[in-house]
């Protein structure tokens, strides 16, 4: 059993005793349910913002602990100030060091789009995200068989929220893309391995149809980087780690968002 098998069974138990402890009808009654979402797609791709997704993350199954100091609230506020475009917050407990919890701080103080990044299964999932002020889920499809994750892209946008679908290889593009989505990222990071390429992006770029809005995520360190992406259509960068490890996240993101 690789990694990712791993957190998806916990993921299973763990969405079942959150079923148990609060249920969708009290979800649907939380102050932030009845929000109208921000579109992610329309900052991400104003020429005007620089089109990252700055993610705030603790730690990674293949990276330990990252940064066990850095408070949600003040670095997401800082990457909103330094540039970015979006938000992305963990939430997964188990492997990631998050909560649900750590979305509703960003959310409370940010007017930016904000991605609950976490290992969508279930409906129960979006109806959580949408109750804490999240804009867009992230739909992985080495989770999810393509019809499943249709199932869950559709709930999403009859919620009024946004999809990004994650791939990292033809197979799973072609075979999960559908019309619910609105952004399609390509994670450069192998999810079964750990093992990271941007030449995943570059491999990947002319098989995203121009209906969707093109996102490289992971291993991103180096501006350049950006700049390259660019001339093969990508228009949103999620960074985490490369700000997450250092002692002032925010301002490494706006040193990073200067050179570009």
């Amino acid at each position: 059993m690789n990694i990712l098998d791993k957190i998806v069974a916990h993921k299973e138990g763990e969405v079942a005793l959150r079923k148990v402890k609060r249920s969708i009808d009290e979800l649907s009654s939380r102050p932030w349910f009845d929000r109208e979402p921000v579109s992610a797609k329309s900052w991400i791709t104003s020429p005007n913002r620089s089109g990252i997704i700055a993610e705030f993350k603790r730690q990674s199954p293949s990276k330990g602990l990252i940064n066990g100091e850095a408070k949600v609230s003040d670095v997401t506020e800082e990457y909103i100030a330094a540039g970015a475009s979006a938000l992305s917050v963990l939430t997964d407990e188990q492997f990631f060091g998050g909560k649900i919890d750590d979305l509703l701080a960003a959310r409370a103080i940010n007017a930016a789009p904000i991605l609950r990044k976490d290992f969508i299964i279930d409906e129960y999932q979006i109806y959580e995200a949408k109750s804490v002020g999240a804009d867009l889920i992230l739909l992985i499809a080495a989770c999810l068989p393509p019809a499943r994750l249709k199932q869950l892209a559709a709930k999403a946008k009859e919620l009024g929220m946004q999809v990004l679908m994650e791939v990292h290889s033809e197979e799973e593009l072609t075979d999960h893309l559908n019309e619910h989505l609105d952004l399609v990222g390509v994670n450069n990071r192998n999810l079964k391995t750990f093992e990271v390429s941007i030449e995943t992006s570059i491999r990947l770029s002319e098989l995203i149809p121009r209906d969707f809005v093109k996102i490289s995520e992971s291993g991103i360190s180096d501006p350049a980087t950006i700049k390259q992406l660019k001339q093969y259509g990508y228009e949103g960068f999620l960074i985490g780690e490369n700000f997450m490890k250092t002692t002032d996240p925010g301002a490494a993101c706006k040193a990073f968002i200067a050179q570009l």
